[in-house]
């Protein structure tokens, strides 16, 4: 930064990370990058030196430390490490002078199995005198509240089903006398520390301490590279920008729900959106209706509890559109709201399934009957449910597609994978093809494959699209990996000699240390949809963040990265590998997405508009048809 010639600006680090596995998650202010400890002092009896952006610790006299001369309260703080033999390793925050020359602060060990929190004292010699572990903190809470007096844990979880999933989770425990990477975020009274990109290790302490950055060793040599540290409390806020073929309306400023639906609501001739309790009426959409209660939730600490998902169709047969919202978890499950067709008034709501598992359901016709069925996953099973026309307001009526185990909460398609004409079912574990007997006729063939990418201990995208991208005749896959981190890919689908089917990954866009389309990156691709956005009859593929979708904390990486919204059009290129590429195009920085996002033409002009409700509100971009005519022609 501007004190030292050891650290390199953000722009030129991110040309050259790659050197080192995977780098930060966050944009750092900046990287040690240097051959020499300037902007840094030592403290105690350790020797450390720097060479090439790697700084070694020799303690052969005595333990000691590294201290940045910044100090800092809120921090975002990365390092990769590695021991040589036997060693004792850290890293100190807020680091505060003690009146005996010594330091106190909140340490990070990096040579224990997990990464433990301790407030510790130092001495004036660099040697610990008081080690103190810290409670557990974290979680879903940006600041940790105290422990509950006599609060029990919730107990172990009941055990996952033994099947042999194509996706695991990877070992990201310490690796001895090999590098390790590790990320610590240190907000509020909160450290979250992330160990090879695994699980988040939370612990509390008290908020208030300013100091400076130390590393530590102990006993034995250790070192560190790609040092990198951001302050966390300084937030940017990205200009906001909407793409050259779209126009922005606002519908709400309110945070409400993460699912959107279109249909005719009130008979008019005019498709009408709903996201959360409101019906936003066309053609101008300026005016609205409440359908159930309307409590925003606080974008900051609360998720939208009444509508993770939203859907409409004519569930009960009466020839007028309802709508359904899906919540995940321990939620109210699936609700039904019956069309009180004209009448002013708040529509009467039915509890028709439970238990639901999956964070992304869709509504798709998966029986062929021309009436849409509910796609999810529950009690570890992929599923779908439809109404029971005898009895469409009572409890919906489930089937199994899989076998318990292989129900996940993110990611889930539906498509023609095989080309039989019958719609099968995909999730991250593989696809499920459906029986020549009929969808109801029991469990489905499953075929493995993996369409996920494990970070931070989850993986799985959203809606998982399926349809030929590189024009061969055989339906591919396109998917986000990971729902709460990196990745967007498609699996190109490839048949041998006998007809059996398999898929090669390629990658779209990763994270910050990789080369991505078009040079765009972001993280939290929980919405995501797939349309031909430029008439050009190709489908298209539509995905943008999720801010804060673990509320406001650093559960998942980059969380206050912009909330972008792009398209990424299928573009049939021989020369690229697998024949095919998918570029980015803008539609805004100030959005993002939620559960899903819904690209249809409201307006019924020939162009794809998108609608997507999120923690700012809920929106529509209008697509400009001069536009779209153009990007047909685009290579």
């Amino acid at each position: 930064m501007r004190k030292t010639t050891v650290f390199l600006l953000v722009a030129a680090w991110l040309g050259g990370v790659a050197a080192f596995a995977s780098g930060p998650s966050f944009a750092p202010d900046a990287q040690f990058a240097g051959s020499t400890t300037k902007g840094w002092h030592s403290f105690g009896h350790a020797a450390w030196s720097a060479k090439d952006g790697v700084i070694t610790a020799e303690p052969g006299n005595g333990s000691g430390w590294l201290v940045l001369d910044e100090s800092f309260q809120d921090i975002s703080f990365y390092t990769g490490f590695r021991c040589e033999g036997e060693c004792e390793a850290g890293v100190l925050l807020r680091a505060e002078k003690t009146p005996d020359g010594g330091m106190k602060g909140t340490f990070v060990a990096l040579n224990e199995s997990v990464l433990n929190t301790y407030a510790v004292t130092v001495n004036a010699a660099g040697e610990i005198t008081k080690r103190e572990k810290l409670p557990r903190g974290g979680v879903l809470a940006r600041i940790t509240p105290p422990p509950t007096p006599g609060a029990q844990g919730g107990g172990p979880r009941p055990p996952r089903p033994n099947v042999d999933l194509p996706l695991k989770q990877p070992d990201t425990s310490l690796r001895p006398k090999d590098w390790n990477e590790v990320e610590i975020f240190f907000d509020t009274n909160t450290v979250r520390s992330f160990l090879n990109n695994g699980f988040q290790q939370g612990a509390m302490t008290e908020d208030g301490d300013y100091g400076p950055i130390a590393l530590y060793a102990g006993k034995g040599a250790v070192q560190f590279r790609g040092t990198s540290y951001r302050d966390m409390s300084l937030k940017v806020r990205d200009e906001e920008k909407v793409g050259a073929g779209f126009r922005k309306q606002r519908l709400s400023d309110f945070y409400y729900s993460w699912g959107t639906a279109a249909a005719d609501f009130n008979h008019d001739g005019v498709l009408d959106v709903v996201s959360g309790p409101y019906i936003y009426y066309g053609p101008d959409y300026r005016k609205s209706r409440e359908i159930y209660y309307a409590f925003p939730s606080n974008p900051v600490t609360e998720f939208a509890s009444d509508s993770t998902m939203e859907f409409a169709a004519d569930f009960n047969g009466d020839g007028w559109p309802d709508i359904i919202t899906v919540t995940f978890g321990g939620g109210p499950g699936v609700q039904l709201y019956v069309n009180p067709k004209g009448e002013r008034r708040r529509w009467q709501k039915f509890a028709v399934g439970t238990g639901v598992q999956s964070e992304i359901a869709l509504l798709r016709d998966i029986d062929g009957d021309g009436k849409p069925e509910l796609v999810y996953s529950a009690e570890g099973r992929v599923r779908y449910a439809k109404p029971d026309p005898a009895d469409p307001t009572g409890k919906w009526p489930v089937h199994d597609v899989s076998e318990q185990g292989y129900g996940w909460s993110h990611g889930i398609g539906v498509g023609d994978v095989n080309g039989d004409g019958r719609m099968d079912i995909v999730d991250p574990y593989g696809w499920w093809e459906q029986p020549a007997a009929g969808a109801a006729s029991g469990l489905w063939i499953y075929h493995r494959a993996g369409f996920g990418q494990f970070g931070r201990g989850l993986m799985g995208g959203s809606v998982m699209a399926v349809y030929d991208v590189n024009g061969d005749g055989l339906n591919d896959i396109v998917t986000s990996l990971n729902s709460h981190g990196w990745g967007l890919a498609w699996y190109e689908q490839k048949r041998d000699s006998a007809g059996a089917i398999s898929f090669t990954q390629h990658m779209v866009m990763d994270d910050r240390s990789t080369k991505n389309a078009g040079g765009v990156t972001f993280s939290e691709l929980h919405g995501t949809n797939f349309a031909d956005m430029d008439g050009d009859g190709i489908p298209d593929f539509v995905a943008g963040k999720r801010y804060f979708s673990h509320l406001d904390t650093n559960i998942d990486p980059d969380p206050r990265g912009a909330p972008v919204l792009y398209w990424y059009k299928t573009v049939r290129n021989r020369n690229a590998p697998g024949g095919a590429e998918l570029l980015p195009q803008l539609v805004d920085t100030h959005s993002g997405v939620g559960s899903d996002v819904l690209p249809v033409d409201l307006n019924h002009d020939g162009v794809m508009d998108i609608v997507t409700s999120t923690r700012f509100g809920t929106f529509i971009y209008w697509g400009l048809p001069h536009h779209a005519a153009s990007a047909q022609k685009k290579p």
